[in-house]
């Protein structure tokens, strides 16, 4: 039997990541399909026999990531909106900002250090130190390494996915500055060399002082963490769809035990419990009217502004908003069973599917870095061997330093981090808006196949109309004035928030029609209203309120 089941995944941090960890897991017998989504941090994995979790979450491991498999425990505490609302805040945001915030307070001297003194004749500061170019280079040193201190997390993923047997977007930053860093400190033992107890040759101290790769060093990590940062902004965008999702979920419920009245978080209303739901209140779970005539706003779930009735044996929605009578309603779906939760998981699981272009994404992020490796490599070996005919003017030793800059180039530019995200955000972003507008996406190719397509069919109000009614005609009997009897229905409507009477009241207010006094104004929910004017019964509703009084509309 197949199994579908949920892991999370730590270490993640680019499409090379996701590439690794999917190759990992699918080529074990039994496995059917393992999804990986980068922007969840998270694996749906379908298996049957001989795979196992266990198995799974090894074969994680092997390849340098942390895989555990999501209990029933965490499910259950998923089913709690608010738990899952804090799970879904932004937390990396503000610490890649600190880390970002601190690599460029150190990156600006090291960079004035480096290069500026030479571009803007601007003068070595410190006195002796900036006469000493060993101290000087010292100084660069321990600026750049304080950079790449504050951004560690890419070079111990870097080497532990190389060691790994694979490699990914971190390796090719960990190579870039660290081999840049690497080639500063040997020039910096090469400046030594030239400092001896008969005299300093400065001449060529301060030729390999020009070496100094150490503004590289620092550069390149704060460059990707700039990245970073905006990818991180950019995921913390993709889930606020689904943050105001959860707001529409109840905290309370108010139900009835043992006769009385009490109240209780929503997440613990139990299946086939009674529970209450005044006028204005969100319904906590799915349930079936048990008594009350009512009507509520659907338009959440479902994208139709116009309000359903609610009366005995109607179904309700968790989520949606009772308008104007109480209701006695029996829980029938509760936890993960409601229809909130549904569309919620629904969203989720948008993110973690694939399409046929985030697949091909993967493919290429696949073998993108370590062809990148190879590309830069070749670069290197090129230069040193065919430099000399383009560049006649270099010397042996400053060839060396010119091929390894082009090398390091390479391995600098060629991170597209955004090629593993670009996707997971656009389906993300597109399930989550179409599930505020009532539009429900199955998986992410249902949502990629809908560019496609050359007809479709929908239901007409609310869905193809803007949602607010209009009052386009006014077809008074024989006898009635157009203005009088918008007056009368203007006063009577003038109570309701209905969306029929915010209409006429809209009309009647453009046409500057002044309000009669109402009373014993009372609504009849799934019918309409009455109320007195000039001590005369006056009705406003649909054709059944009409048949009930007596009231012909031919």
């Amino acid at each position: 039997m197949v199994k579908d089941e949920k892991y999370f995944v730590e270490g993640m941090t680019c499409a090379s990541c996701v590439a690794h960890v999917s190759k990992a897991v699918n080529k074990l017998p039994g496995v059917k399909d393992a999804n990986v989504s980068l922007l969840t941090n998270s694996m749906t994995v379908s298996y049957e026999e001989p795979a196992n979790p266990h198995e799974i979450c090894e074969a994680v491991k092997k390849a340098g990531y942390g895989a555990k498999l999501a209990s029933k425990e965490e499910s259950k505490k998923s089913d709690d909106y608010s738990s899952l609302k804090e799970e879904l805040k932004d937390k990396e945001t503000p610490k890649l900002l600190r880390r970002l915030i601190l690599s460029l307070i150190l990156l600006i001297p090291l960079f004035y250090f480096g290069m500026g003194y030479m571009n803007m004749d601007w003068h070595w500061p410190l006195g002796v130190i900036g006469e000493n170019p060993l101290m000087f280079g010292l100084l660069e040193g321990s600026l750049a390494l304080l950079i790449m201190l504050l951004n560690r997390n890419f070079y111990t993923s870097g080497v532990k996915a190389l060691l790994h047997g694979g490699a990914n977007m971190d390796t090719l930053v960990a190579l870039g500055s660290g081999v840049a860093f690497l080639y500063g400190l040997a020039m910096m033992f090469v400046m030594s060399s030239f400092v001896t107890s008969n005299g300093t040759d400065y001449t060529k101290v301060m030729h390999y002082s020009m070496c100094l790769t150490f503004e590289t060093a620092g550069m390149v990590p704060t460059l990707i963490t700039i990245g970073k940062t905006l990818e991180s902004f950019s995921k913390g965008k993709t889930t606020s769809a689904l943050r105001s999702l959860i707001d529409l979920a109840p905290k309370e419920a108010h139900v009835l035990r043992d006769g009385k009245e009490i109240t209780i978080l929503a997440s613990d209303v139990q299946k086939g419990e009674t529970f209450l739901v005044r006028p204005g209140e969100s319904f906590p779970v799915d349930g079936i009217v048990l008594n009350g005539i009512s009507s509520a706003n659907e338009s959440a779930l479902t994208g139709e502004s116009m309000p359903v009735d609610k009366k005995e044996g109607s179904p309700v929605s968790s989520g949606t908003i009772n308008l104007n009578g109480a209701l006695t309603c029996k829980a029938t779906n509760v936890g993960d069973e409601t229809s909130l939760h549904h569309i919620i998981e629904m969203v989720q699981n948008a993110a973690n599917s694939k399409t046929k272009i985030s697949a091909l994404a993967d493919k290429i992020s696949g073998v993108f870095v370590p062809a990148i490796l190879g590309v830069s490599l070749l670069v290197f070996v090129c230069w040193l061997i065919f430099g000399k005919g383009v560049v006649d003017s270099l010397p042996n030793d400053d060839l060396l330093t010119y091929a390894f800059n082009r090398a390091i180039s390479v391995l600098v530019i060629a991170c597209p981090c955004a090629l593993g995200l670009a996707t997971p955000v656009a389906i993300m972003v597109g399930s989550g808006k179409g599930a505020k507008n009532g539009i429900l996406f199955k998986n992410a190719l249902s949502l990629e196949e809908t560019g496609k397509l050359d007809f479709i069919v929908l239901d007409k109000t609310g869905t193809i109309t803007k949602g607010n009614p209009e009052v386009s005609d006014v077809l008074p009997f024989k006898g009635i004035e157009e203005e009088s009897l918008l007056q009368f229905a203007y006063s009577l409507e003038n109570q309701s928030e209905h969306p029929l009477a915010k209409a006429i009241k809209r009309k009647a207010q453009e046409k500057v029609i002044k309000l009669l006094p109402i009373s014993s104004f009372e609504a009849l929910p799934g019918y309409g209203i009455h109320g007195k004017i000039n001590e005369e019964d006056c009705y406003a509703g649909n054709s059944k309120l009409m048949e009930e009084k007596g009231l012909s509309n031919d």
